[in-house]
């Protein structure tokens, strides 16, 4: 099985902010991630069917669209899904060839497909539903963070991003080191309260989601002036006027 790398003091923990607050679900970063990879890193990218209702393919993003709620306090959540880059992996250390492997200068994980044996026994360790199985080359891929474009010095430095915060049009995906505490995408953790999912399983999942912000309630407010009534109008014209309004 394959071992995880001695955590670094200070080392990077490069990961995702998706704030669910403002991501729309329109499915932008989904599409971006498989145009990019599919030229990129983990090509190619296969799709089957892909317009038929029995479509299948690989996709290291999907978005995925709840109710939450009832009534007054009900919103349409939508949930973007991609690797986690966890810091103690389960799908890295159940690999049989070490094929699945985390790098221990940023805490990105990748797979080497030149040695995967396809045996998806990673898939079946993951409990986020991040990895994907590539039917054509027998392998497996998964989100990469695009690390062939963040560190890409042909790429102007404020485009190193991966390809689905790039495209995101209501900025709901942020990127950078969540292992300091100083770093933009740290300190919107801290503001806003985001959370790693199922933490209890203790794989210490990097990224992070931004919980939706609670509709403000309605003001009343004090209760309007009604007026005074027809019968409390002294002033012949005022009275007039009244009346003709309230036909």
């Amino acid at each position: 099985m394959t071992s995880l790398p001695e955590a670094l003091p200070g080392a990077k923990k490069l990961g995702l902010v998706i704030d669910l607050d403002t991501c729309v679900g329109c499915q932008a970063c989904a599409t971006n991630c498989k145009e990019w990879n599919t030229s990129g890193h983990m090509a190619p990218l296969p799709d089957h069917n892909p317009y038929s209702a029995g479509q299948e393919g690989v996709w290291f993003n999907r978005v995925h669209s709840y109710e939450a709620g009832e009534g007054e306090e009900g919103r349409t959540v939508h949930f973007p899904r991609s690797c986690m880059h966890c810091e103690t992996p389960a799908c890295v250390t159940v690999c049989p060839t070490g094929a699945s492997y985390k790098r221990a200068e940023d805490g990105i994980v990748l797979v080497n497909t030149d040695i995967c044996i396809g045996c998806q026994l990673c898939a079946w360790a993951c409990p986020y539903g991040a990895r994907e199985f590539d039917d054509d080359a027998g392998v497996m891929k998964k989100c990469t963070l695009c690390v062939d474009r963040i560190y890409n010095e042909t790429i102007p430095e404020e485009r190193r991003v991966p390809a689905c915060v790039s495209t995101c049009p209501a900025q709901a995906r942020h990127f950078g080191d969540l292992g300091d505490p100083n770093s933009d995408v740290s300190k919107l953790v801290a503001d806003r309260g985001g959370y790693g999912l199922m933490p209890e399983l203790d794989y210490k999942p990097v990224n992070r989601y931004l919980p939706p912000r609670l509709a403000p309630k309605a003001d009343a407010g004090p209760p309007r002036d009604a007026g005074p009534l027809p019968s409390q109008i002294t002033n012949p014209l005022l009275r007039w006027v009244d009346k003709v309004l309230s036909r």
